[in-house]
């Protein structure tokens, strides 16, 4: 029988925890896909999945991606990125996942495996109550814009970014970084699945909006920012033991909040493969192969 959850709403704007049953059991994928999009955050408590588990519930959910297009996955389990505070896996800047390829992850699956006592939580933001927020007039002058991702070497390492890196890691890291060309995406996205508009930008990895100078791209994007990560548009995962979080990659951004010192915490995440980005004119997302658009 496949198993039944239980729904409750986490915040007046987004968010949903899950409860009443297991993940690693007979799930119905659509239905958990589909709270996932229209939730765009989900929270499972008392799952304590295992490697194998958490890849299956990806697989459940739609294929997962390798762990990180520069970063080495789980010796046993590839699709598998390990976040271990105390070598690096910290993620204290608002960003979506791997938005500096053309086709970004559709969503993620987090698993704590080491939880400090206080402190560590996780924040999402919601991209698409932010659009719909907007005003009519900045809507209208953001519908077309276009923004150039391109990879942040150590964007995962939190900041200040040599807090866990030896000079060696840290090389490595841009290295391979400058192998990664620089992708543009439409400001605001249509969601592939919903039809609904949300914006598609984050402080982790888009440099500036195509077609703007400096001052007017920075001034943009700083209130764009601003109003993306205002209270009302953002929830707070307290983090528990055998925790499953969940999130539509397309709609949100996060943030995990560094203010547990050196403390155990261990995290790991399975992407899911996602579709190339579409604006709301059609235009699809693409490698930035203009050096005079794709520097900034």
């Amino acid at each position: 029988m496949t198993a039944a959850f239980t729904v409750t709403p986490i915040t007046g704007t987004f968010g949903a925890e899950l409860s009443g049953a297991r993940l690693a059991g007979d799930i119905d994928g659509a239905q958990v896909l589909a709270l996932l999009e229209e939730h765009r955050v989900l929270v499972a408590r008392g799952q304590f999945l295992t490697h194998a588990e958490q890849v299956a519930l990806a697989r459940v959910l739609g294929e997962p991606t390798p762990a990180h297009p520069v970063v080495p996955g789980h010796p046993d389990h590839p699709e598998i990125l390990e976040l271990d505070g105390a070598k690096g896996g910290r993620n204290a800047r608002w960003h979506t996942d791997v938005t500096f390829v053309v086709t970004p992850p559709a969503a993620s699956v987090l698993v704590a495996d080491a939880l400090p006592a206080y402190g560590g939580d996780t924040m999402w933001a919601d991209t698409r109550s932010a659009y719909e927020r907007l005003s009519p007039a900045l809507r209208a002058a953001v519908d077309a814009l276009e923004a150039v991702h391109r990879i942040s070497p150590l964007a995962y390492w939190g900041e200040p970014f040599d807090t866990a890196l030896g000079r060696d890691d840290a090389q490595q890291l841009l290295d391979d970084a400058m192998k990664v060309p620089p992708v543009i995406h439409p400001v605001v996205r249509r969601h592939p699945s919903t039809g609904r508009p949300n914006l598609f930008i984050n402080p982790g990895f888009t440099t500036h909006i195509v077609g703007l100078s400096r001052i007017e791209s920075d001034g943009l994007l700083a209130l764009l920012y601003e109003h993306m990560t205002q209270p009302e548009l953002t929830l707070r995962h307290r983090w528990q033991p055998g925790d499953v979080v969940m999130w539509d990659n397309r709609a949100t951004m996060h943030y995990a909040v560094d203010d547990y010192g050196t403390v155990e915490r261990r995290m790991r995440r399975v992407t899911i493969r996602g579709s190339v980005p579409e604006g709301l004119a059609g235009a699809t997302s693409r490698v930035a192969d203009d050096p005079l658009v794709a520097m900034r």
